[in-house]
């Protein structure tokens, strides 16, 4: 935290939490409810913090508070070393019936929508203490996992992970055409020319919906025509469900709903080989003994979600 050594005798020790919960919530309001202040109590505490720093550390802005960049450094390492002297007073034991906390992730529908509820009523059931919030991907979310402001994200094997990350195998998925059943591509089997010759439904989390489907199609001189492009997966579903659009997605996600929603699931020609979803986090949560018994909840989840059918395993 950049605080010479012979200043320590001096510093309070109960600001570390309030520097966390600020530089996390970029609220004084909900900063101050995590750690049980006031708003006036909290805008104290970040008087204190300012002339310990010498830098405002959060500077108002249109629509709440922005990080200075001293603030965006010191970060990472507070929550580091609150985990650390957190560590050093944590029971060995850990009991989820008992435990009160707020676990963070990110995740797409697709995840919330398979994962969640069965997670949810483990939950209810051995730890109900413990709330999940859930946010969705964006350009800030390596840096709040960095930060140590996300507990945990989803992400496929093949993703570059940043440094300082750990992650674990939740399953095996693939990618599947999806259409409504009596779309005439339904029976199979689907080529490449196919894909060129109906509208897409297309999930962009990141960007602009392009993937390596389009570079596979443009490997073979051909393009979609991309009719709609949204951020949620069910979103997709809905629109193939009622249209002669076509979407390229998760086969677990489209089994789950291909009876509500009247589709039919086709192998991709483009995109065969299976996909491996990983569970991330930073190295500096490893140590969690609650997040280390969520973990393994989510794992065992997984582990049903993602499993295909036997009759299905050998099918491209």
């Amino acid at each position: 935290m950049n605080i010479p050594s012979k200043h320590l005798s001096g510093v309070d020790l109960d600001l570390l939490p309030v520097l966390d919960a600020l530089l996390r919530r970029r609220n004084i309001t909900h900063a101050g409810r995590d750690v049980g202040l006031s708003q006036p109590a909290m805008s104290r505490a970040l008087g204190r913090l300012r002339h310990l720093f010498g830098d405002p550390l959060l500077v108002r802005q249109a629509g709440g508070f922005a990080l200075t960049p001293k603030a965006d450094r010191l970060a990472p390492q507070v929550a580091a070393a609150l985990e650390q002297v957190g560590a050093l007073f944590r029971d060995v034991s850990f009991d989820p019936a008992v435990e009160q906390r707020t676990i963070r992730l990110v995740a797409a529908d697709a995840q919330t929508l398979l994962l969640m509820p069965e997670v949810m009523q483990r939950l209810s059931r051995a730890a109900p203490g413990i709330r999940l919030a859930v946010e969705g991907y964006g350009p800030e979310t390596i840096d709040h996992m960095r930060q140590g402001r996300i507990d945990f994200t989803f992400a496929l094997s093949s993703t570059s992970l940043p440094s300082g990350a750990e992650s674990m195998v939740l399953g095996e998925d693939r990618l599947v055409l999806v259409t409504r059943r009596g779309h005439p591509l339904a029976a199979g089997p689907v080529t490449a020319e196919d894909y060129a010759r109906f509208p897409h439904a297309v999930v962009a989390i990141f960007g602009d919906g392009q993937s390596e489907i389009d570079a596979a199609l443009a490997a073979r001189k051909l393009s979609r025509r991309i009719a709609i492009s949204t951020p949620h997966f069910a979103a997709a579903l809905a629109v193939v469900a009622a249209t002669d659009y076509v979407t390229t997605m998760s086969e677990a996600l489209a089994r789950r709903f291909a009876g509500p929603f009247d589709l039919a699931m086709t192998p991709s020609p483009l995109a065969p080989q299976p996909l491996s979803i990983t569970l991330v986090w930073n190295r500096i949560r490893s140590a969690d003994p609650a997040l280390i018994w969520f973990r393994d909840l989510l794992r065992d989840v997984a582990d049903t979600v993602y499993r295909l059918p036997a009759d299905q395993k050998t099918k491209a």
